[in-house]
């Protein structure tokens, strides 16, 4: 596994003279105490780029020993090609596979069963899965709502087939298209194509339904982590820990209750560094990793909503590569 986190801290007290707002408001109902942000000449590539040269360095292999590419993300470098393509680019690698999935924040998710599954076939030995995000850059900073929650940066993580135990016990995904216009980056696209009224209006930025997305988030989290549980043969008592998406404290704190997993079973980054959307979930574990929060052995949990809406649980039976 591997991060990329940009240098520069965005804290509440700083957003405080940007809107009307207040490191007590913004703690109180997110959890957050500060984020990430990139400067002007970074895309979500380079996060992505970094933090696969550390994943594949840990890894003990070569960019070349690479099969695929898939990179999770909501804030591609360009409509076309894909950011996986630069990503590739950026990694001086080339002629294997190299796709984007657009989940929302459960796309990291989307691409670990994608890859799970192309490892299934013999056909693939390792596959790097990737989120990164550089949300800074399509949050209005004019909504307090909405631009107190966002940060910048990218994980990544390289899958490999194994023989032993361990390793993905079950992935469920689920969507609803229905409900997508309750968080929604309107223009931009073939709907709304970029124009003078478009900029104007702000409509290449986030727009959300707090109160909607929130009791969504906290349905389908549960949901989804049951059925992964029922799938994976195990309970909530079995999972050593808890990888929530790091979307809203008070999410979190929901799901755990739903799912009867007590927090101190969970593992958080929201309060350092905000919502990353699909970078959430590698991050999370790769800095559980470092704190010595993983052993090997341990049952892991992780569960995901965002935008489309998208959602999806999965239980991992940690094991090293050695």
């Amino acid at each position: 596994m591997g991060t990329a986190l940009p240098k520069k801290v965005l804290t509440n007290f700083d957003l405080e003279k940007l809107v009307d707002t207040s490191d007590e408001w913004i703690t109180t109902r997110t959890g957050i105490k500060e984020r990430r942000i990139v400067d002007n000449n970074t895309a979500t590539s380079d996060l992505v780029v970094d933090a696969s040269k550390k994943a594949i360095k840990e890894a003990g292999i070569n960019p070349e020993d690479i099969d695929m590419l898939i990179v999770a993300t909501d804030t591609p470098d360009n409509a076309y090609p894909s950011t996986a393509c630069w990503v590739q680019k950026g990694l001086r690698i080339n002629s294997m596979p190299a796709v984007d999935i657009v989940a929302g924040c459960t796309g990291w998710l989307y691409g670990l069963e994608l890859a799970s599954g192309l490892l299934s076939t013999g056909g693939y030995k390792n596959i790097l899965v990737a989120g990164g995000e550089v949300m800074s850059k399509v949050v209005n900073w004019e909504d307090r709502a909405t631009c107190v929650l966002f940060g910048d940066g990218a994980g990544a993580t390289i899958v490999s087939p194994t023989d032993k135990s361990y390793g993905l016990l079950s992935c469920v995904l689920g969507a609803d298209g229905n409900l997508g216009e309750l968080l929604v980056q309107p223009a931009g696209g073939t709907r709304l194509p970029a124009s003078e009224e478009t900029v104007k209006k702000k409509l290449h930025t986030v727009r959300m339904q707090g109160n909607e997305v929130f009791k969504h988030a906290v349905r389908r989290m549960g949901e989804a982590a049951f059925q992964a549980l029922k799938i994976a043969g195990v309970s909530s008592k079995d999972i050593s820990l808890f990888i929530p998406h790091q979307a809203n404290i008070r999410i979190i704190e929901a799901t755990c209750k739903r799912t009867g997993i007590p927090l101190e079973k969970t593992y958080n980054t929201i309060q350092r560094y905000g919502n990353m959307s699909a970078a959430s979930l590698p991050v999370t574990l790769a800095e559980a990793k470092r704190d010595g929060r993983i052993k090997e052995g341990d049952l892991i949990l992780f569960a995901a909503f965002g935008a489309g809406f998208t959602w999806g649980a999965a239980v991992l039976r940690w094991g090293s590569s050695d």
